[in-house]
């Protein structure tokens, strides 16, 4: 199979025999919910080839190429009435740099329009009724002329914009004030960017816009916009477009089967590929309606197929270097006052993110001026596509989660930034994780944790309050997507796992081992100590404190049942070391292994 990674250019896709998952079947839909569509999801979520695919299929300079095109696709069978009937124009304002003055701004946005309008010109000069005349200093009076020409031709325009929100939101996160500036100036008063807007909106009072189709990433510029352009329907979290961009994990299934079975694997190994690739890539859910299911992301699926099938195995690195770029948007909000709070409780996952309704109009001078509240961070969050609908809670508000292993990654990251920025003392504490993972000796990484990790922890202000705060600490250090498949809170049968270190199924050939771990919390206040008195204990007094030999016998007694749990996910080939972990407030750390043999005979 030929995998379009990189590529959104749907004739390429098609006349070359690259791989397409079907989504023409959604045309007839969206044409029945409205002429101008706002549809809103993360970057590199396929929004792109959607609007090629729309682009070739309403095209009238493409009514040749229609059954080369959509001939074995769902729309092929049964065309709508408006299938070749249209000129098309694109935007692309990702291709619209957000650097320099104002007026920097507004010519590099003109020089794109004019460039559009330009190709719109030559490419429809046949059918046009008259010459479209480009004003290099005023893209609006260019597209105006291209709507005269249009006038007398049996046609109207379809016109598709995609990011339209880009350079507004590198405006924004810059997070400097000459960017409200500059911003300004394009989308306030007459504003250039409102001002093309206004010219659009006007097109479709009768002079030759029929449709808009447009994409983004989030509504930030929505409301700076609404006098300008205010008839856009948004169908961002409408169910039926949940998959729109995105594969369901019965396409992913039958393409891994083909994958494997051309590399001579066996059906269980098969089925070990789509386990990875769930555990990596699988969590992004697009409506409120909590029935729907998880979908995967597009281009880090054609990364791993990509990669699968001229090695026939995993890529070491599951997390595609061009997605990496979105850890800037979790930086973005940690920077911000009570966002790095945010993006701890989305990694601990308590307690619980929620909100009564995503935020749906806020402008960039809301981003850049006014303070954030963490229902504002929390949906700008799942706008990028860093958190997604897990749920509701039990007064019906939408829980946020992070929706993989490859995003959990980059917000290990941030909190490594956050909490680890001497990168020295990072090397050292991963230095003291290699030890867990190659021998099973926790005691280098516990100590490294009580006399350097610790101590950074005072000088935060966090809501440390409980074994969550010890995972976290762990989770920093531990994390290792290139060997292991982590996890936080593993969902097993009748319980949960703190934390889970299992080794990928093609890292088993070396001497790593599968880690489970179980945390507790001793508040110093409980154990009626001052921090710099349980620092002067020794470890074995620390360990005889009642309330820590308490909360090591619970951690303990819980963890025959997760360990069990493991073992029937996973299989006997686990060579899995099970820990509890309890911390006496955040200064001193105890720890014991599970007896397997002892645990084992219990459960007889």
């Amino acid at each position: 199979m030929k995998f379009p990674y990189g590529i959104s250019d749907f004739l390429q896709v098609m006349s070359e025999g690259y791989f397409y998952v079907d989504r023409t079947d959604c045309i007839p839909l969206l044409e029945d919910l409205g002429k101008q569509l706002l549809f809103l999801r993360p970057r590199r979520f396929g929004k792109s080839l959607l609007l090629s695919m729309l682009a070739n299929y309403y095209d009238v300079a493409r009514a040749d190429q229609f059954e080369l095109l959509f001939g074995r696709l769902a729309i092929g069978r049964a065309p709508t009435p408006l299938h070749n009937q249209y000129f098309v124009m694109r935007w692309d304002f990702s291709l619209v740099a957000a650097q320099g003055t104002a007026e920097d701004i507004t010519q590099a946005l003109y020089r794109h329009v004019n460039a559009r309008i330009h190709d719109f010109a030559v490419r429809y000069q046949d059918r046009l009724s008259s010459p479209v005349e480009i004003f290099p200093t005023d893209a609006v009076a260019s597209f105006e002329s291209a709507l005269t020409a249009m006038r007398h031709t049996p046609y109207k325009l379809y016109l598709l914009i995609d990011e339209y929100d880009n350079f507004a939101n590198e405006l924004a996160m810059g997070g400097h004030p000459a960017g409200k500036k500059r911003y300004d100036a394009l989308l306030r008063g007459e504003g250039t960017l409102k001002t093309l807007f206004k010219a659009v909106k006007g097109g479709a009072s009768g002079f030759g816009v029929d449709r808009v189709f447009i994409t983004g990433v989030s509504p930030v510029v929505l409301s700076d916009l609404t006098s300008g352009y205010n008839v856009s329907e948004t169908i961002t979290l409408q169910p039926e477009f949940n998959d729109l961009c995105g594969f369901r994990e019965d396409e992913i299934a039958v393409t891994l089967r083909q994958i494997t079975a051309t590399c001579g694997w066996a059906a269980a190994q098969a089925d070990e590929a789509l386990e990875m690739v769930r555990t990596f890539y699988n969590g992004y859910r697009f409506t409120t309606n909590m029935a729907a299911e998880r979908i995967y992301n597009p281009t880090l699926a054609l990364y791993f197929f990509k990669h699968f099938q001229r090695a026939c195995g995993y890529p070491e690195n599951m997390l595609d270097s061009n997605l990496a770029m979105d850890r800037g948007k979790i930086a973005y909000i940690a920077s911000l006052p009570g966002g790095g709070q945010i993006i701890l409780d989305a990694v601990n996952g308590a307690p619980t993110l929620a909100v009564s309704a995503l935020a749906d109009r806020f402008g960039v001078e809301d981003m850049l001026m006014a303070v954030k509240d963490a229902p504002f961070m929390a949906s700008f969050l799942t706008y990028f596509g860093v958190l997604t609908f897990g749920g509701r809670t039990p007064s019906g508000e939408l829980m946020l989660t992070i929706p993989n292993l490859v995003v959990r990654r980059l917000y290990v990251e941030r909190i490594q930034d956050m909490l680890l920025a001497d990168r020295h003392l990072l090397d050292e504490g991963r230095q003291a994780a290699r030890g867990l993972w190659q021998t099973g000796n926790l005691q280098p990484l516990c100590n490294f944790i009580e006399q350097r990790y610790y101590p950074v922890f005072d000088n935060r202000d966090y809501r440390w309050a409980n074994e969550l705060t010890v995972k976290t600490a762990f989770l920093t250090l531990l994390f290792n997507d290139i060997a292991y498949i982590m996890d936080s809170e593993t969902a097993l049968a009748r319980t949960y796992a703190d934390l889970t270190m299992i080794v990928r199924p093609e890292m088993r050939q070396y001497e790593l081992l599968d880690i489970l771990l179980e945390f507790k919390y001793v508040p110093l206040k409980e154990a009626e100590l001052t921090g710099a008195a349980a620092r002067a204990l020794s470890a074995a007094a620390v360990a005889e404190l009642p309330l820590v030999k308490a909360r090591l016998a619970e951690a303990l007694a819980i963890l025959p049942q997760t360990r069990a749990g493991l073992l029937a996910r996973y299989g006997e080939r686990l060579r899995l070391r099970t820990f509890a972990v309890v911390s006496l407030g955040f200064d001193r750390l105890v720890w014991q292994e599970l007896n397997v043999e002892r645990s084992l005979e219990g459960e007889e």
